[in-house]
């Protein structure tokens, strides 16, 4: 290899990573844009409602499990911090302000991810690398409206509705372990909790929640369906990879797009 090669390599792998990562980022764009369209035909609503089921009322359980342990940690966490400054009683303020601002979206995303959106990418895979999706096309039923369509649209209507269930379930456990195992007043907890959170907190709070259900939805979905245009494998190998795939990338998106809604909303 002489030296013009060796130096030419690093720049020509870089830049057909970057072609390849702007493709299959205009490819997404275009596979949302058909599937939200499809989400209005009349036929949807039995699947939606399906879905919705599948996706949040199956996922409330380990929500409601991760937000209550999450707020007796941060009671618990900012009762003592809050001790050494005096301020104890804005012990309520705090915990809510943290779950609905910040945790809560992004722990119910991360969770559903896990359990809901796993189970997307490796289902819709399976039926791609068993030829289930060409037989739909056999038959003239569209794969996008049958398969991706519903999931979108349980997971807008599913991830604001968990995100509510996580902050109340939060809020419950900061007042068991402050009120009830610090001794702080509990008037004066829910006193806080009230006057602290803002209408604009919990606005936000459901845009992120929205934000995350494109981006979890839309990326499972994708990793499935195209499962059979994988480059590093095939076959059951390669509906792994791509379930893989697609949990690693929602959960890095998800805090990706946490730091830019968050900047645009403060």
């Amino acid at each position: 290899m002489d030296k013009e090669t060796f130096f030419e390599s690093p720049v020509t792998s870089l830049g057909g990573m970057a072609i390849r990562w702007v493709n299959e980022l205009g490819a997404m764009v275009v596979f949302l844009f058909r599937a939200f369209v499809m989400i209005f035909h009349p036929k949807q609503f039995p699947v939606i409602a399906h879905q919705v089921y599948f996706i949040g009322a199956r996922s409330a359980t380990i929500v409601m499990l991760v937000g209550l342990f999450t707020g007796m940690v941060l009671g618990l966490q900012l009762f003592h911090t809050l001790v050494k400054f005096g301020s104890a009683g804005v012990l309520g303020t705090a915990v809510a302000l943290s779950l609905i601002r910040e945790l809560g979206p992004v722990l119910t995303a991360i969770m559903i991810t896990a359990r809901a959106g796993s189970s997307m990418a490796t289902e819709i895979g399976i039926q791609r690398i068993s030829e289930q999706i060409d037989a739909l096309d056999t038959m003239r039923i569209d794969p996008l409206r049958y398969l991706v369509s519903p999931r979108i649209a349980a997971s807008i209507i599913s991830f604001p509705l968990l995100t509510a269930f996580f902050d109340l379930i939060g809020i419950l456990g900061g007042f068991i372990t402050g009120v009830m195992m610090m001794g702080l007043n509990a008037g004066t907890y829910f006193y806080r909790v009230r006057t602290g959170v803002e209408l604009e907190d919990i606005t936000g709070g459901f845009v992120k929640a929205l934000v995350f259900a494109i981006i979890v939805s839309i990326i499972c979905c994708f990793q499935g369906y195209y499962t059979h245009m994988r480059r590093d494998s095939y076959g059951a190998k390669a509906v792994g990879l791509s379930t893989t795939s697609a949990v690693v990338l929602s959960c890095v998106l998800i805090l990706v797009a946490d730091y830019v809604v968050t900047s645009l909303l403060l």
